[in-house]
């Protein structure tokens, strides 16, 4: 039996999945990379992704890579979970998703979400061996 998700999943996730690193990005953002290629970043606030109830801007974004257009859409579109977009990531493979709304998803759907931010971002040999494994 599964159990809901929480913020300390997210390390525990992404530092199982092979050659994984906690590295930066954007500057100075904590970033999780299989061979130097981000797939989970730790989203700094910004002006672009405000919560729309408050307006104030969002301080807890992470953002998930998915491996397409159709993923990214689908977690979007899934009124159960707590995946959105913002305008600043038309055209780009990814979903945010609040720390404070982890809970809001089961444990085991945040690390198949997560391995597949992964596999999008690994050497295809390295994340088929991996997978099939």
């Amino acid at each position: 039996m599964t159990r809901r998700a929480r913020t300390d999943d997210i390390d525990e996730i992404c530092m199982s999945l092979p050659e994984v690193e906690l590295g930066t990005s954007w500057g100075d953002r904590p970033t999780y990379k299989v061979r130097g290629k981000g797939f989970l970043l730790f989203r700094a606030p910004h002006r672009t992704a405000v919560d729309p109830a408050t307006g104030e801007m969002y301080d807890d974004l992470l953002v998930i890579m998915t491996p397409s257009a159709v993923e990214k859409e689908s977690l979007v579109q899934d009124e159960r979970l707590p995946f959105f977009t913002i305008d600043h990531f038309r055209g780009f493979n990814a979903v945010l998703v609040q720390q404070s709304r982890l809970d809001e998803i089961e444990r085991d759907e945040l690390a198949e979400i997560i391995t597949d931010a992964w596999a999008a971002k690994a050497p295809r040999s390295l994340a088929r061996t991996y997978l099939d494994g």
